[in-house]
């Protein structure tokens, strides 16, 4: 796959997705959480709920010392949320203990972080840092394989492809329009391909025709 072909498409997208990531949250820390509380539910819920739980514990000291079950009741309308709270006070424990309170900018040490895996540290790394990283989630995942640039079978294995084919300084921006793109018009299930601005030069070969 030519690097400047799958730049021309990634283009296009940017032109017709202009909104910044849902998760995009220009600083560091609250990236994190918010990403860790996506996980499995939509960012509308995420977005309902966390003003609320940064209201209650607005720091990470308070987070660290607060009662699981009084954040897992800020945040009991997402999905596994018992999990998440024990993954919050956990994590915001571990950056007080072992950095000084401040979110480590590096994929490495952020996935050693409670609750946090290569989506997520990646997500902090580009919204949080501004660093280039390939945040796969599912829309990335499918549209990935729909437009036929990737062949994995996992989230490791189609990240490491995605990076050897999108031009560095794009990595960021795959997550932002691929987000909105699978849910606006790529679509679980049955794609609005009739819409698809890059649907000439998507591999997909069940393609959906205008109703």
């Amino acid at each position: 796959m030519e690097a400047l072909y799958v730049q021309c498409i990634i283009r296009i997208l940017q032109k017709k997705y202009t909104e910044k990531g849902m998760v995009d949250m220009e600083n560091p820390e609250h990236t994190l959480i918010a990403t860790l509380l996506s996980a499995r539910t939509t960012d509308i819920q995420v977005l309902n709920v966390y003003p609320g739980l940064r209201k209650a514990f607005p720091t990470l000291l308070d987070l660290a010392r607060a009662k699981e079950s009084d954040i897992a009741t800020l945040i009991s309308s997402i999905g596994l949320f018992r999990n998440k709270a024990r993954a919050i006070k956990a994590l915001a424990q571990m950056l007080l203990e072992e950095f000084d309170g401040k979110v480590p900018n590096t994929l490495e040490e952020l996935i050693r972080l409670p609750g946090v895996g290569r989506k997520t540290a990646s997500c902090v790394l580009w919204y949080g840092f501004g660093i280039p990283a390939m945040a796969v989630d599912t829309h990335v995942f499918r549209i990935a394989h729909r437009l036929g640039w990737v062949k994995g079978k996992t989230v490791e294995i189609v990240e490491q492809e995605l990076m050897h084919m999108v031009p560095k300084d794009l990595w960021g921006e795959v997550n932002r329009i691929f987000v909105q793109f699978g849910r606006d018009i790529c679509r679980p299930g049955k794609p609005q391909c009739w819409r698809c601005p890059v649907a000439r030069w998507c591999g997909f070969s069940s393609k959906t025709p205008k109703p």
